[in-house]
């Protein structure tokens, strides 16, 4: 058992590690500490998101749905291996889980993989106050890849927290070896990553393994069909990204820092939009001259 990092102390370690961050608005104080105690902590729990695109998958993890209020983890991983801090104390990711597990988890003394859970989130015992949570960006349906930086991101990540913390990588589970009810995260071998944590914790936190840390393997049945979004699906992402603007803020002239809202933003890309389309117009009344150039006898 261990109290939970801080913020600082668990962005220095994933810094350390290696990690690329991007920290998400007021994430060191987003969480939902007045739902009950954070900690201690004894492992880490792996997800996936269910969700395409990193703005949108931020912005739902953030904020989660009206039936399941969020943060629903301490940070996103991206595809392109970056991890996005959205939150940290209590955050509503692991749920009801196998009590056994959990023993063999604070024990660390099981074989390749705990027990199988034989209770999940309706008749389990509370994960979210004994787990950091990590959702990572995939569709969740046997397909999605996992690319090789964001496999490499989630390694990092979790040895991050068990080097930080003095455990070993048996501390690092999947949801579906937590909660009998979850399948998460499909396409990742619990397994194999805890083999490359297990490595990865061998050495130095600079290390960098390069090729010997493999991503899992694509499927190997491809998809028949390459899934088409539904205009509910556009506009949910829509929803999501205009969230993510909204949130945005810079650093003025004072080196303060102002959140513009959503408005502003769209300004900009429609003005960006309405040159490039002069820009457009104008090459395309160039190209008309010369072709008459060329073509006239």
């Amino acid at each position: 058992m261990a109290q939970p990092l801080s913020a600082a102390a668990a962005l220095t370690a994933l810094r350390a590690e290696g990690v690329r961050i991007v920290e998400v608005d007021n994430w060191r104080t987003h969480n939902r500490n007045q739902k009950g105690a954070w900690g201690p902590v004894n492992g880490s729990v792996v997800h996936h998101t269910v969700t395409k695109g990193t703005a949108s998958s931020v912005a739902i993890v953030r904020d989660g749905y009206s039936s399941l209020p969020g943060p629903l983890c301490h940070g996103m991983i991206a595809k392109d291996g970056t991890v996005h801090l959205v939150g940290w104390g209590r955050t509503n990711h692991a749920g009801g889980g196998d009590p056994a597990v959990l023993a063999h988890v604070i024990a660390e003394d099981y074989g390749d993989r705990p027990p199988k859970p034989t209770k999940g989130n309706a008749n389990g015992v509370d994960g979210n106050a004994r787990f950091y949570g990590w959702e990572c960006e995939n569709l969740g349906d046997g397909k999605d890849p996992w690319p090789a930086a964001q496999y490499d991101a989630i390694v990092r990540t979790q040895a991050a927290l068990c080097r930080a913390h003095g455990w070993t990588a048996k501390s690092v589970i999947g949801h579906l070896e937590w909660s009998s009810d979850k399948v998460d995260p499909l396409g990742v071998s619990m397994t194999a990553l805890r083999a490359d944590v297990a490595e990865r914790l061998k050495h130095p936190t600079s290390w960098n393994p390069g090729s010997s840390t493999p991503a899992p393997k694509p499927p190997t049945t491809p998809p028949k069909e390459t899934p088409v979004a539904t205009t509910d699906d556009r506009v949910r992402s829509l929803h999501a990204n205009l969230l993510t603007i909204g949130s945005l803020t810079e650093v003025d002239s004072k080196g303060a820092r102002v959140n513009h809202g959503a408005g502003y933003y769209l300004a900009h890309v429609e003005k960006d939009t309405t040159d490039l389309q002069v820009k457009v117009d104008r090459l395309e009344k160039k190209l008309d001259q010369i072709l008459a150039l060329l073509t006239t006898p």
